[in-house]
């Protein structure tokens, strides 16, 4: 009897050691708090490379664009998406910037945005582009249309519109011409300072291949003549977009034709500033005796109109264009359906401008 008794103890026993030992189940409040020591998994990060060719480091108005590109590529970024930006300089040489865009084909870049060196040689970068089925963004420099026989025409460039993952991202030159030529003829006297009954001007030239000079430098005089104002063109040669020579072409000018110069048209602001020093050493004030016009709205330009130094510019709005080209980019690395084509307004500068 007593061993029987031992038995049903030492069974007692063993079951609470056991019962001891077996998991809890958690309480609620265990449940909702789990181990701090336990982190989630890492979210994966997603990094699109993209290559951009500018036509030129050496100019003002691409330096402030290819900043202000780069500047909001990172702030689009997120914790789970990076943008790898690696942008060149095509050196104005079409030979380099082929070679760039065959690198960042090489390289598999996602995305590939082009400042061309020679918009005419456009379907040549788009050809690489499309054939290794990269998505790309032409900024700045518009390609034009041409006929069968190789003619400029007013359409959109096929090279562009023939391509679903190929688009332009830009300002209509046009629209920048007509605003030089709009704010001399809102002035008192329509440009003629010298009181001669016509409009004598120099006009400095970008570049004669580039779309954006070919535009400013017709639309500029058709605003002036449009509004029955008679003109006369003393001088029209080509400054490159580049300082130094739109000084020696204003100085050649101004020592050719003196004050018989009613209006230096530029087609940038670069040129500009190059004509507003030779305007100071041929003696003459711009505002009392002679006017100066440019396209970018260069901060230093900007400056010099309201201090009467420069009678106007154009705003060509690199932030605008720079973040649109941005903004259509990502939309193509996510695979989404773009417009071939996408413009940013230009900006009257003139007197009345306020920042």
């Amino acid at each position: 009897m007593k061993k029987k008794i031992a038995f049903a103890l030492s069974l007692v026993m063993l079951t609470g050691l056991f019962a001891g030992c077996a998991p809890k189940e958690p309480t609620p409040t265990q449940a909702a708090n789990p181990d701090p020591a336990v982190s989630e998994p890492a979210a994966e990060v997603k990094t699109y490379n993209i290559g951009v060719s500018i036509y030129q480091f050496n100019d003002n108005f691409m330096t402030l664009y290819r900043n202000e590109l780069e500047s909001y590529f990172k702030s689009k970024e997120t914790d789970t998406v990076k943008y790898n930006v690696v942008t060149q300089d095509g050196k104005n040489d079409m030979a380099e910037q082929t070679n760039q865009i065959n690198n960042f084909i090489t390289q598999g870049m996602d995305l590939i945005i082009c400042n061309p060196v020679q918009t005419s040689s456009a379907d040549t970068l788009i050809d690489l582009a499309v054939d290794a089925g990269i998505p790309m963004v032409l900024i700045n420099r518009e390609p034009l249309g041409v006929d069968a026989d190789g003619n400029t025409v007013d359409e959109s460039y096929p090279g562009i519109v023939d391509n679903a993952e190929v688009c332009y991202v830009g300002a209509d030159a046009r629209q920048s011409g007509t605003y030089q030529g709009e704010i001399v003829r809102d002035l008192a006297d329509k440009g003629d300072i010298n009181g001669d009954g016509k409009v004598s001007y120099v006009m400095i030239i970008g570049d004669p291949e580039n779309p954006d000079a070919q535009y400013r430098t017709e639309f500029s005089i058709k605003a002036l003549t449009d509004a029955g104002i008679e003109v006369e063109e003393l001088v029209s040669n080509i400054g490159n977009w580049d300082t130094a020579q739109g000084q020696q072409i204003a100085q050649n000018a101004l020592n050719q034709f003196g004050d018989k110069i009613d209006v230096i048209f530029c087609n940038n602001d670069g040129m500009a500033l190059g004509a507003a020093t030779a305007i100071e050493q041929a003696g003459r004030k711009v505002g009392e005796d002679i006017y100066l016009l440019g396209v970018d709205a260069l901060e230093e330009c900007q400056k010099m109109v309201k201090d009467g130094t420069m009678t106007g510019t154009v705003l060509n709005d690199h932030i605008g264009q720079s973040h649109k080209a941005v903004d259509v980019g990502i939309e193509l690395l996510e695979g989404k359906s773009i417009e071939n084509y996408y413009w940013v307004d230009y900006v009257k500068v003139d007197a009345n401008y306020v920042k």
